[in-house]
Parts: structure tokens; C-alpha cells; sequence
């Protein structure tokens, strides 16, 4: 019982996470993002101690942390 929730419940979230930590750790400056709010900007500033990364949008420079970035959503406005 143990490894059928661990198969189908426990993997997949930890193959998402780790996806997910991949994407952070590669973003650079001038990329596209959407935040999980829903605001789209690109990639100004990324400061690795802090965990932050500025972003512009057209209302100007804005300060997020990284992890408020969607992977799926810019992933799909990148394709």
C-alpha cells in the first residue's frame, strides 16, 4: 500500500520540485516570466543571496522573490 502512494502521490511531487528548483536556478537576466499572480515581465536583476529578482513591467521595476515565479505559465509564454 505504502509504495502505490508513494508512486503515484509522493515521485511525482518530488519530480515536480525538483524541476521547479532546476527552473529557478536557471533563470538569467532577460527572461520572459509570468509571476503566479499573474503579472508578465522580464528578468532585470537576480540576486542569489537575497532569493530575489527584479522584474520589468511596463508599470515600471518591481522586487519578487524567485519563488513567486510560475514555471508553467512561462514556460508556455517562452514557447
Amino acid at each position: 500500500m505504502f509504495a502505490v502512494i508513494y508512486f503515484f502521490m509522493i515521485a511525482p511531487q518530488m519530480r515536480k520540485a525538483k524541476k521547479v528548483r532546476k527552473f529557478l536556478t536557471d533563470l538569467k537576466t532577460g527572461d520572459r516570466v509570468v509571476m503566479k499572480s499573474g503579472m508578465h515581465g522580464r528578468v532585470n536583476h537576480i540576486n542569489q543571496k537575497e532569493g530575489t529578482c527584479i522584474i520589468e513591467t511596463t508599470a515600471g521595476k518591481l522586487k519578487f522573490n524567485k519563488s513567486m515565479i510560475s514555471m508553467d505559465a512561462s514556460n508556455e509564454l517562452n514557447k
